[in-house]
């Protein structure tokens, strides 16, 4: 027996076609509309140095269980490491989100 790929029965309507069908929903990025979600994107609020703050210790921890599970450094220097790289991320982050922030307010401003 041989199956055929792909839609072997009758052709979508209109309405199925342009519907959100049975998929999920949306199916466009962080900036899509009509997603329906009540949450703000993230794009759409301003950066906070809370939340760069709260994603830089999450990179911390990732770094110091990298480093010392599967790089088997001593725990005394990598102890060290994750006061250098929470000063180092926090920023970056920050900034980072900062940029991507201002460039979805241009492109909303653009449309």
């Amino acid at each position: 027996m041989i199956e055929a790929r792909g839609r072997t029965g009758r052709k979508p309507t209109a309405a199925e076609k342009g519907g959100s069908g049975g998929r999920g929903g949306s199916r466009g990025g962080r900036g899509s509309k009509g997603s329906g979600s009540a949450k703000p994107k993230r794009y759409e609020q301003p950066p906070t140095w809370k939340s760069a703050g709260i994603r830089a210790v999450v990179a911390a921890i990732v770094v110091y269980a990298i480093s010392t599970v599967l790089l088997h450094r001593p725990v005394t220097s990598t102890l060290i490491l994750v006061p250098v790289v929470l000063c180092i991320y926090a920023p970056m982050i920050y900034y980072t989100d900062l940029w991507m922030y201002r460039r979805y307010r241009k492109k909303q401003a653009a449309q």
